[in-house]
């Protein structure tokens, strides 16, 4: 099993994972030219796709997906909430695999759990992906914690994350106006960099390997801080072992094995 970062950040978002022989892009909110592109570079032919993961409808995790299906056609899974809205907003003519939210269903012999988050989208989830010996979670948009994602994500031996923020970079902030920081930094919002770790605190053990750090703001958020944040806190709970690694707007990561 393996998995890379096509993209992350506030300008678009899509990410591959790869396990017994099925390939799975999750989001596609980089452009159908960068898509392509970058699936190029990890030599990767789209037409090897066995579908589209969607978390939600926002356009910096769907805006290039109805060029790219045009492109190359494949199925689709979503919640029905979310297929609906991407629906309305012109994203037709698409193979929908609808699923209900925390609900676990299979793409050939990849098991795909989904949970809820919480996020400011009509019915936002991340995913468990993987088979009896690999699993892999995947969370990106999420205002805060639960305890129920928290148990969905133990167990893992990867996880791609968002850390979004770090509070007081966010406080500091001169551009955003108040309201945008309250919204980012509310239980619907973005995960910050102390929500972040508290969450590897919980579910960090012995066979997790990679963690891969999304969606960084350019402004207030910075990897070394997230980065050293997450390995005094591994090496403090004797993980010092896990890789981490912080994926980017525009350049595609290496291959995450696992």
């Amino acid at each position: 099993m393996r998995f890379a970062v096509l993209g992350s950040g506030s300008g678009g978002n899509s990410a591959l994972v790869e396990c017994g022989g099925i390939r799975l892009l999750i989001d596609a909110g980089l452009s159908a030219k960068q898509l392509n592109l970058r699936l190029a570079q990890l030599d990767i032919d789209p037409s090897s796709l066995a579908g589209i993961l969607l978390t939600h409808e926002h356009g910096d995790h769907v805006k290039g997906l109805k060029i790219f299906l045009k492109q190359h056609p494949l199925p689709v899974f979503a919640t029905a909430l979310t297929a609906k809205v991407v629906r309305q907003s012109g994203v037709d003519e698409v193979t929908w695999k609808t699923f209900d939210s925390s609900q676990t269903f299979t793409i050939g012999n990849v098991e795909v759990r989904s949970f809820t988050i919480q996020h400011d989208a009509v019915d936002p989830v991340g995913f468990v992906i993987g088979h009896a010996s690999r699993r892999l979670g995947f969370v990106s948009d999420a205002g805060h914690v639960t305890r129920s994602m928290t148990d969905c994500l133990r167990d893992l031996h990867g996880l791609y994350v968002e850390a979004n923020y770090d509070d007081g970079l966010l406080e500091a902030d001169k551009k955003r106006p108040w309201p945008i920081k309250q919204r980012i930094s509310s239980r619907h919002g973005h995960l910050s960099n102390d929500q972040v770790t508290g969450l590897i605190r919980e579910i960090a053990h012995a066979e997790l390997c990679r963690v891969v750090l999304g969606h960084l703001s350019a402004d207030c958020n910075n990897p070394d801080l997230i980065l050293a944040l997450l390995r005094n806190c591994l090496t403090e709970l004797g993980h010092p072992h896990v890789g981490l690694h912080c994926a980017c707007q525009h350049e595609v990561t290496p291959w995450f094995e696992m």
